[in-house]
């Protein structure tokens, strides 16, 4: 039950640009999750693109566009190898989306949020990363 949200300066992406990334950000996440590629899973994987006015998201030091990715998961959900994974194939989409290359890296921050065990909630129920592991484990098999 993955949850991926990009905020960035209006007007950096075209909306063809912005649709085909919330795909792929969505697909990126449920990759480096370990989900299967099912369409519940695909349903359950959100990815919101925020876009600030003009000037709203800058550094102290230029007017350059910024880039914040928030990632939430389920605490558990990923290693320090998957995290590390997720951050620099997202840092890549977003900078290939915005026709940036690899030196404006710093200017993507990617933050991991992980949801403690009991706090997340869907269908009127408590989601539990236990049950998430073995409904894809059985979506697998």
């Amino acid at each position: 039950m993955p949850m991926i949200q990009l905020t960035l300066p209006s007007g950096v992406l075209s909306a063809e640009v912005r649709g085909g990334l919330q795909k792929t950000l969505a697909a990126t996440l449920l990759h480096w999750e370990g989900a299967p590629d099912t369409a519940f899973f695909r349903a359950q994987a959100w990815c919101r693109i925020d876009e600030t006015p003009e000037g709203a998201f800058v550094s102290a030091e230029d007017d350059l566009p910024r880039f914040r990715v928030d990632v939430t998961v389920p605490e558990g959900a990923l290693s320090d190898r998957r995290k590390q994974g997720l951050i620099e194939q997202v840092t890549a989409e977003v900078l290939a989306a915005a026709g940036l290359d690899q030196g404006a890296a710093l200017r993507v921050w990617v933050l991991i949020h992980e949801q403690p065990e009991g706090t997340w909630g869907a269908a009127g129920n408590i989601v539990r990363f236990a049950e998430l592991k073995a409904m894809a484990q059985g979506q697998r098999g």
